[in-house]
């Protein structure tokens, strides 16, 4: 089940290898720094020190399309990993990447600015509620606490919302970027992400088309893991440094505190006056809040962190485990620092936190050689 790509992985020795373990950056000298190039360079599971009927197990158990890269090395797939499809919300971390880029480039000042300098109708709703909607900063869209479309001020609650993550994608590229929904892929994600990493099928923030909410991100699988591997490096990719180590160790690693409610938004009367043209994203719910953030989501991010009831997200798998997911878990790509590895998946038939984390304990299982 192992890819067909040549073995043209990048080593790059004159890195230091960075990598989570409980939140603290460790240093290994010894690894060699493997990349892609534009194919996957391949070893068998056995070669990595991992047990290929484990991850024959997990495939089984998800269903679909994934693969599974350790060491810069693509080492299991299953199904079509070329195939590129819709991410649905695991799209999420690929538009704080560019607002993290933006800052670090300093297209933006800083990332409590207030988001009304570049969408000035937002000075102008709810009257009635103090004009809230003044103070939501890029903090606040990055980490769904911007109340945007619910009567709470920004900043007090949680409202996982998708006409807010549409106002996001919408002040971001259109605004900051300057970029169109007919550009944005050509302008803002290939050169600024897609090309660099070298992705091989033609990554799309137009899943659906310009007209049909644009901002859902189509990719492959193959893909999808190599902005994993960005993010497993420290924004490290081969001779370019695309985020700062500082930069990514916050945004996989700062969760919302529990002391931080979920909003009463789901809730009819709850909700709150949004611009008049507002599009969302995906649901089309008003007041739309689908789920709390249960201790574990930093920056679009979900982490494993611990919700109000003391359980952790995914109690068998390592407390450095960061990942993106969407429809509930069907669409994902899962970051493992300390094993060095990587799993994507998608189309398959994971729902839920706990299917989750079987999956990712049938991948910490598989693993023979820690290091």
């Amino acid at each position: 089940m192992l890819s067909g790509g040549k073995r043209l992985g990048h080593v790059c020795n004159r890195y230091v290898f960075f990598f989570l373990i409980n939140g603290i950056f460790c240093f290994n000298w010894a690894n060699e720094i493997v990349f892609p190039d534009k194919e996957w360079a391949t070893k068998k599971p056995s070669q990595v020190g991992m047990d290929v009927g484990k991850l024959e197990e997990l495939a089984g158990f998800a269903g679909g399309r994934g693969c599974v890269v350790r060491h810069g090395y693509m080492v299991y797939t299953w199904g079509d990993i070329t195939a590129r499809r819709d991410i649905a919300s695991a799209a999420k971390p690929f538009y704080s990447y560019f607002l993290l880029k933006a800052w670090e480039d300093k297209r933006i000042p800083g990332l409590d600015q207030k988001v009304m300098e570049w969408e000035p109708r937002l000075r102008e709703l709810n009257a009635d509620l103090g004009f809230k909607d003044r103070d939501i900063t890029w903090r606040h869209l990055a980490n769904q606490v911007s109340c945007y479309g619910v009567r709470e001020k920004p900043g007090t609650a949680y409202d996982y919302n998708d006409w807010q993550m549409a106002l996001f994608f919408d002040i971001l590229f259109l605004k900051v970027y300057g970029a169109s929904f007919e550009t944005v892929d050509k302008a803002v994600l290939h050169p600024i992400l897609t090309d660099i990493l070298q992705c091989q099928d033609n990554p799309t923030f137009m899943g659906f088309g310009t007209e049909d909410r644009p901002g859902r991100t189509a990719i492959s699988c193959r893909d999808f893991a190599r902005f994993g591997l960005l993010y497993l490096r420290q924004g490290q990719w081969k001779e370019k440094k695309l985020l700062s180590p500082q930069t990514v160790k916050m945004v996989v690693s700062n969760p919302l505190p529990n002391s931080i409610p979920r909003s009463a938004g789901f809730e009819k009367g709850q909700e709150a006056e949004m611009i008049s043209d507002q599009r969302s994203i995906g649901s089309r719910r008003i007041p739309d809040n689908q789920t709390d953030h249960m201790g574990s989501y930093s920056w679009l991010w979900w982490i494993n962190g611990v919700d109000r009831e003391g359980k952790r997200h995914w109690p068998d798998v390592p407390t450095d485990t960061f990942g993106a997911f969407g429809h509930g878990g069907m669409r994902a790509m899962v970051v493992l620092p300390g094993l060095d590895v990587i799993v994507c998946w998608n189309d398959t038939q994971i729902e839920g936190r706990d299917k989750e984390n079987h999956t990712l304990k049938l991948l910490v299982e598989s693993i023979i050689e820690k290091h």
